[in-house]
């Protein structure tokens, strides 16, 4: 017996893949939960209900969404054009701290009309600057973009330290490292009132939208695409394999920066070094059981969400350890390759 490519992925493979990965991850992790002593429908249910079951739950399941859909874009849009951006953790937080030392600076004394889409422009500039280098390594040295992103991350994160512990600390935070704060006036309306959900879940939204729009509708979209499925024969064909790869780099940058950037100005206002609780790598997980669309990222994102919030309402009901979103989440990342190998592959005699 051997594995062979299919001539072509049946619609019908390509939605039940993910959808049979969340049931594999959901099945192994119940094993889990029942060796704890605890009935695994009980927990799920506590799951729910701590997600979904009251206005506060769905409000914070939304607003930990909203980067989640950011990341897992940024990883999508790479990924397409097989460029492995493992480093959205760190252009998230360079994002942020480009955001939190602008909004205190020179762009705080501007309205918010303009001071807010100003700030989020800056955001993605850190990001995509953060993936254009080793971006360039690759097309310039060979130099494998997995190691150089995935190194990045505590570059930029250590960078974060740096900077709130020294020239960007809050002289009010009583100690605390953190950055200086944003002018007040720019930070981003709630789109529920006395929550902390705010307009940021509709940018996201609409960045799902964009993307979409670029992959299906536009010449760079065709060229990321062929870029991924066979650079030999892109090149071939007359796709400028640097232009394409520096303009994906630069929007997958750009969505994680963005992530980073509305953390700033809408939830927090300030940066530390626990901005994130993995986002950028959490992305990853939402990109590849979207399938790399941008309309699954944005399904594969509240689910996720739902599970780390869910987590820890499950965790003080029924004292299974609120660690095991992240075991659903690895579960669901492995279950989900092997869903792929199957829906690509089959196996002949």
């Amino acid at each position: 017996m051997r594995l062979e490519r299919r001539p072509y992925v049946p619609l019908a493979y390509a939605i039940v893949s993910p959808l049979a990965a969340v049931l594999a991850a959901l099945l192994l992790a119940g094993a889990l939960i029942a060796a704890a002593g605890v009935s695994p429908l009980a927990a799920y249910g506590e799951m729910l209900k701590g997600a979904l079951g009251s206005r506060l739950a769905v409000t914070e399941m939304l607003a930990r969404a909203t980067p989640l859909i950011l990341t897992g874009l940024a990883a999508a849009v790479a990924f397409r054009a097989r460029l492995w951006n493992i480093g959205a953790e760190g252009q998230l937080y360079l994002g942020a701290l480009v955001t939190a030392w602008a909004g205190h600076g020179f762009v705080s004394t501007l309205p918010p009309l303009l001071g807010i889409p100003l700030l989020m422009l800056l955001g993605m500039a850190a990001g995509a600057l953060l993936l254009l280098g080793p971006t360039a390594l690759r097309l310039g040295f060979g130099v494998d973009e997995v190691v150089t992103t995935l190194l990045l991350n505590f570059v930029a994160v250590l960078f974060v330290g740096l900077m709130v512990e020294g020239p960007l600390k809050d002289p009010m935070a009583f100690g605390w490292p953190a950055s200086v704060p944003v002018a007040s006036d720019l930070r981003l309306p709630d789109l529920i009132p006395r929550s902390r959900l705010h307009i940021g879940l509709l940018v996201a939204v609409g960045a799902a939208l964009l993307v979409w729009l670029a992959n299906a509708r536009t010449v760079w979209g065709a060229e990321s695409l062929a870029a991924g499925l066979s650079p030999r024969a892109a090149a071939f064909a007359g796709v400028s394999l640097p232009r394409t790869l520096l303009g994906t780099a630069t929007l997958s940058g750009g969505l994680a920066g963005l992530a980073g950037a509305i953390e700033v100005l809408g939830s927090t206002g300030y940066v530390t070094t626990t901005l994130s609780p993995g986002f950028g790598y959490a992305g990853i997980v939402v990109a590849m059981l979207a399938g790399l669309h941008p309309a699954g990222v944005v399904a594969a994102a509240v689910f996720l969400a739902t599970i780390f919030v869910g987590a820890d309402a499950m965790s003080r009901a029924t004292e299974v350890p609120s660690f095991i979103a992240d075991v659903i989440m690895s579960l669901s990342l492995l279950s989900m390759i092997v869903a792929l190998l199957l829906a690509t592959h089959r196996l002949v005699r």
